[in-house]
């Protein structure tokens, strides 16, 4: 500040200047946080060699960790391997399958302090199921590692496996492109997450794995990701806010909570307790009742009684009367024949007697000023006598011998 003010004091105008130092000074505080935040291109940490410490380690420092029983068969196989690649740093690796543990050590010959940090890394990715190729690139200086423990973020089984499954996606799809947009390798096996690659990628793995434990998809996060790889390849959005390009994910929370039927209404608050309620002998006293005699109390309570007693009678003959209330019954609608229109006609159905009176019928409802022709009448009505509908023909066929015998014989019988 002192500085500052000395030089607003040289320009002449004080207060002015004073108020312009402070924001630029203000503005330097803000371009060397994010300068520090950020890693320039193409910077890479110096190899550390022999010659930064020639005296090697004044203290033996050691770390060990448990593998479970199905990895003891994959770390007998790549167990010369191992100590070939951990030997390059002069540190030692033992195998202990009757523990089932693995320890690593500093030697005499150990100058790098933090080699023994990235071999205890490497056995724990080891005991994690991840296989050795992958696993050996944590001993590189631009690499480092991440376990997450998934296990204890969701309290439902079934809930559990159905998140650690959508982390992997179809046939593994959705890890893959995690690991290609984050440069890591991600192995989900149990209740950890094993994430290998740079640190920035790393930050990324965390996130997505944390926001899938809590029910966000990791398809939202993975177009975020796209985005910002994109935005990042332009040389003039680098240093610009990103926060426009984004999508803006709306959290829809459809499980809605169960609201209960009888919704209890909670009552104010009052220091002092609620009235005595009345007894027996208040309530007396207050309609008068206690100071009457016995008799005229049982006498009043015997006109309840009964009061109640005829209440509960005429409900009941009430409900009994409605058994025999009859019902009402629905009008009831005129049948409507077919052949009502249709003149002289007949049906198919009648006998001839009924054709006969049908037929007058219509002649009598006929009209006076048409001339009836009385002679054809009648042989219709003889036509029809004689005539069936649906029966043989009028002149039926003379009835054979054999039934003409059998009437004779059966009149003969019937009159010995």
């Amino acid at each position: 500040r002192f500085f500052i003010t000395m030089a607003s004091s040289k320009t002449g105008d004080g207060v002015s200047e004073t108020q312009t130092g402070k924001k630029s000074k203000k503005n330097q505080n803000q371009v060397d946080e994010s300068e520090l935040l950020t890693v320039p291109d193409g910077w890479k940490e110096p190899v550390f060699t022999k010659d930064d410490n020639p005296r090697g380690l004044l203290e033996e420092s050691s770390f060990a960790t448990l593998f479970p029983k199905y990895r003891e068969a994959y770390l007998k196989e790549c167990w010369p391997l191992v100590e070939k690649a951990l030997g390059e740093a002069h540190i030692k690796a033992s195998l202990d399958l009757i523990e089932g543990s693995i320890t690593v050590s500093t030697t005499k010959k150990t100058f790098d302090p933090y080699a023994i940090v990235r071999a205890r890394d490497l056995i724990k990715l080891l005991a994690r199921s991840v296989p050795f190729e992958q696993a050996v690139r944590i001993l590189q200086d631009d690499m480092a590692c991440d376990i997450i423990k998934i296990g204890t973020l969701v309290r439902n089984r079934e809930r559990f496996v159905k998140r650690r499954q959508r982390l992997i996606g179809p046939k593994g799809s959705t890890l893959k492109a995690l690991e290609l947009l984050t440069n890591c390798y991600v192995m989900v096996q149990g209740n950890t997450v094993s994430a290998l690659g740079p640190f920035k990628g790393l930050k990324e793995v965390r996130k997505v794995v944390m926001d899938t434990m809590k029910n966000v998809h990791p398809i939202y996060n993975i177009k975020t990701l796209m985005i910002k790889r994109e935005l990042s390849k332009d040389p003039e959005l680098r240093m610009q806010n990103w926060e426009r390009f984004l999508p803006q994910f709306r959290h829809k929370n459809l499980s809605k909570r169960k609201e209960p039927k009888k919704k209890s209404v909670k009552k104010e608050y009052t220091p002092f307790p609620p009235p005595q309620p009345e007894s027996k002998v208040d309530k007396e006293l207050a309609t008068g009742e206690f100071f009457l005699r016995e008799s005229v109390k049982k006498r009043k309570k015997m006109e309840e009684i009964k009061v109640k007693q005829a209440e509960a009678l005429t409900k009941k003959q009430e409900e009994r009367n409605k058994a025999f209330i009859p019902p009402k019954e629905k009008p009831l609608m005129k049948k409507t024949t077919k052949g009502k229109n249709r003149g002289p006609h007949l049906s198919k159905n009648k006998t001839s007697e009924s054709a006969c009176c049908d037929i007058l019928t219509c002649f009598v409802t006929a009209p006076a000023e048409s001339k009836l022709d009385i002679e054809a009448i009648k042989d219709k009505v003889k036509k029809a006598k004689t005539k069936k509908l649906g029966a043989p023909p009028v002149n039926p066929a003379p009835p054979s011998s054999t039934a003409t015998d059998k009437k004779k014989k059966n009149q003969s019988k019937n009159k010995s």
